[in-house]
């Protein structure tokens, strides 16, 4: 069930100093998920609501990726389109979520700071923030067709410039499909392989019809297996802050969208093993679309929260939605 709320307007004028366009985005409250209503428990989560995100620009949607860039409930998302669509998540008195603000769409650069070329090169689909001293400083997005991962500088918590391109093994680099690198994250200071960036495959299985994966690190270096479960393929993953790895699984049928969001233990998570945990959470059916973004925060509340979204893939009949999550203390 959805029920209208606020919509979040961004209404400060453009400037020739502005790095990207504002826009304004509407919101509907989403107050039940499956079964569930709010606070109430769905699969090994609870549930705390969500939002439907609209936009009368069409940059906005498309959103396959989502990371935290700063302390204040700003957040940034990657789209199919190669833009940085970047804002700050407001919450209501009863701390629900209640809409996007102060949104501005910006288009992705290459190492020479030119906007990307063509679509070929545009489809990111994947980020992360990487923290210095306790600090976000960048972002680290991944891109498939043209597969390969880069960073963004993070100013006042928006991502941006000139792509600082990072290194592949030539496996992976030399994926050309849809289906390539669909998920990274950074491990955080409480993982074995702190400060490592853990990278999964949608669909490039290996001899025993896994998921392929690379970890970059300093110490923690080289690849790994995901294993899915069954009619899903993984579309994203975040670390909660003890270390342990949630992956986000997405599956298309005729029927709809199918996900499943499973949760690996800290000390699997390693090169050169198998990696495979229990299952928080699945759906399908109108409570979902197609569920492709996943990010770790905290909420006003100071509580953990879980955010799932999804890539309208710039349809007028699917839904940009952000669904939060908690864990049962």
């Amino acid at each position: 069930m959805i029920r209208p709320a606020g919509v979040a307007l961004v209404l400060l004028a453009l400037s020739g100093l502005a790095r990207g366009d504002e826009v304004a985005v509407g919101a509907t409250q989403v107050s039940s998920f499956m079964d569930a209503a709010l606070d109430q428990p769905v699969g090994g989560l609870l549930f705390r609501g969500g939002i439907a995100m609209t936009a009368p620009d069409d940059r906005f949607g498309g959103l396959s990726g989502v990371a935290v860039t700063g302390p204040s409930q700003q957040l940034a998302f990657v789209s199919d389109r190669g833009n940085f669509v970047s804002g700050r998540l407001s919450y209501d008195d009863a701390g629900r979520l209640l809409g996007l603000i102060g949104v501005v769409v910006e288009p992705l650069l290459n190492s020479k700071g030119a906007p990307l070329p063509r679509q070929y090169a545009r489809d990111a689909e994947s980020v992360d923030t990487i923290y210095r001293d306790g600090q976000p400083y960048a972002v680290r997005v991944s891109f498939e067709h043209l597969t390969r991962v880069a960073d963004f500088t993070l100013t006042d918590a928006r991502p941006g410039g000139a792509a600082r391109e990072v290194a592949l093994p030539e496996w992976l680099s030399d994926l050309r499909t849809n289906q390539s690198l669909e998920s990274v994250c950074v491990a955080p200071p409480a993982s074995p392989v702190a400060g490592s960036t853990l990278l999964i495959t949608e669909d490039a299985p290996d001899a025993d019809g896994h998921h392929r994966g690379w970890m970059l690190g300093q110490a923690d270096k080289g690849p790994f297996s995901y294993t899915a479960h069954p009619g899903t393929y993984p579309t994203d993953c975040a670390f909660l802050p003890n270390g342990d790895l949630l992956v986000l699984e997405r599956g298309v049928s005729v029927l709809g969208f199918s996900m499943a969001l499973r949760r690996v233990p800290a000390d699997q998570v390693r090169p050169g093993n198998l990696l495979a945990g229990a299952i928080l959470l699945s759906a399908d059916g109108g409570a979902i679309d197609n569920m492709e973004s996943l990010a770790v925060h905290t909420a006003p509340s100071g509580e953990t929260r879980i955010l799932i979204g999804s890539d309208n893939n710039f349809n007028d009949w699917q839904r940009s939605l952000l669904l939060e999550f908690a864990l049962p203390e």
